[in-house]
C-alpha cells in the first residue's frame, strides 16, 4: 500500500533573535545633560538681571539722607481742604494753584469740579467749562459738576445747554445724593430756565415742586418767580396768592438776615412784589385791594428812606383817586 504523503503544513520555526533591552545609562545620561542645559540658561539669565540691576545702581543710584517735606507728604486731599479755604477767603489764585497740585497727584471729578468753580469766579469761563467737562466725564453721576455747568451756560445765556444740565443734576442727585445740593434748589433752579424760555406750565410745575420738598428754606423768590409765570398764563389771582406768599415769607425770615444790607434787599423785594400784586388787583377790578397794596409798598419805601420809589407809588395812590 503506497503511503501517501502527509501534506499537513507544519508550523514554520521562527528563529528568535535577541532583542537588546534599552540602555538606561544611555537615557539617563541625555536627560542630564537636558537639565544641564537649562540649568545653564536660566543661570545665565538671572546673572544677566543682576548685572544690570547693579550697573542701574551705579548709573543711578538712590538716595541717601533725603528730607521728605511736609509738601511732598500731602495728599489730595489736602490740596483740597487748602484750595477750599483759600477760595472761601477770596483768594482764587491761590486755590486755584493748591487744585493743580491736587490734579496732577490724583485727578479726581470733585477736584475737576472745584478748580472749575475757582475758574467760574474769575470770569475764565472757557477753563471753568473744560474742568466741569472733565469732572463729568471722570463721574457721570456727579450732581454738582452738572449743576455749576448749568450755571455757567446759563452766564453765557446758553440756556437749553443750561437745561439739559440741571434735568441732569437731578437725576444724578436723585440716584447719588450730595449734601451740597437739594431738590429744592434744583427743582427752582429748573423752574427759572423754564420761566426764562417762556415754558411757563414747566416752569410753574417746576416751582410747585420746590415748594413742596421738605428740605432746606423756602425762597420767596420761588413764589415771585411762580407768580410771573401765573401773569403771563393770565392767572391773576393765583399770582396775587404768590406776590402775597412772597412777602410773607420775607417778613418772617428778615429778622434773622445776617447784616443791614441783606434786610433792605429783602425789604426792597417785598415793596417790589407788593407793587406788582397792585397792578394785578387793578386788572381785576379790586381797586380796594390795589390801594392797600400800594399803601404798603410805599411804607417800606419811606422805611428804607427811598425818595424815588416813595413819590411814584404816592403818585400810583393818588391816581385811584
Amino acid at each position: 500500500m503506497k503511503k501517501t504523503k502527509n501534506t499537513r503544513k507544519t508550523k514554520p520555526t521562527v528563529a528568535k533573535v535577541a532583542v537588546k533591552k534599552p540602555v538606561v545609562e544611555a537615557r539617563d545620561s541625555w536627560s542630564w545633560t537636558i537639565y544641564m542645559y537649562w540649568f545653564i540658561i536660566l543661570f545665565f539669565i538671572a546673572s544677566t538681571f543682576y548685572i544690570l540691576g547693579r550697573s542701574h545702581e551705579f548709573l543711578h543710584p538712590a538716595p541717601h539722607n533725603v528730607v521728605v517735606t511736609e509738601e511732598a507728604l500731602k495728599q489730595a486731599e489736602d490740596y483740597i481742604d487748602s484750595a477750599k479755604e483759600k477760595l472761601a477767603a477770596g483768594n482764587i489764585d491761590e486755590a486755584i494753584e493748591e487744585l493743580n497740585s491736587a490734579i496732577d497727584e490724583n485727578a479726581t471729578s470733585n477736584i475737576y469740579t472745584l478748580r472749575g468753580e475757582a475758574y467760574m469766579q474769575i470770569g475764565e469761563y472757557q477753563k471753568a467749562l473744560s474742568d466741569f467737562d472733565a469732572a463729568i466725564e471722570k463721574d457721570g453721576m456727579n450732581a454738582i459738576a452738572f449743576y455749576d455747568r448749568s450755571l455757567l451756560n446759563t452766564r453765557l445765556e446758553n440756556y437749553e445747554a443750561a437745561l439739559s444740565d440741571i434735568n441732569n443734576a437731578l437725576a444724578a442727585q436723585s440716584m447719588k445724593p450730595s449734601d451740597i445740593l437739594t431738590m429744592r434748589n434744583l427743582y427752582a433752579k429748573r423752574g427759572q430756565l423754564n420761566l426764562w424760555l417762556k415754558n411757563w406750565q414747566g416752569a410753574i410745575a417746576d416751582y410747585t415742586n420746590s415748594l413742596a420738598r421738605a428740605e432746606g428754606s423756602v425762597s420767596a423768590n420761588v413764589y415771585a418767580e411762580r407768580a410771573e409765570a401765573y401773569t403771563a398764563m393770565g392767572e391773576y389771582e393765583n399770582a396775587i396768592n404768590d406776590y402775597t406768599s412772597a412777602v410773607r415769607v420775607i417778613s418772617e425770615q428778615i429778622q434773622g438776615a445776617s447784616s443791614q444790607a441783606e434786610r433792605e434787599s429783602q425789604s426792597s423785594n417785598a415793596m417790589a412784589y407788593f407793587e406788582k400784586s397792585a397792578a394785578l388787583n387793578l386788572k381785576l377790578g379790586n381797586g380796594a385791594a390795589a390801594r392797600n397794596d400800594l399803601e404798603s409798598a410805599f411804607a417800606i419805601a419811606v422805611a428804607l428812606n427811598d425818595e424815588e420809589s416813595s413819590t411814584r407809588i404816592q403818585n400810583l395812590i393818588n391816581g385811584l383817586n
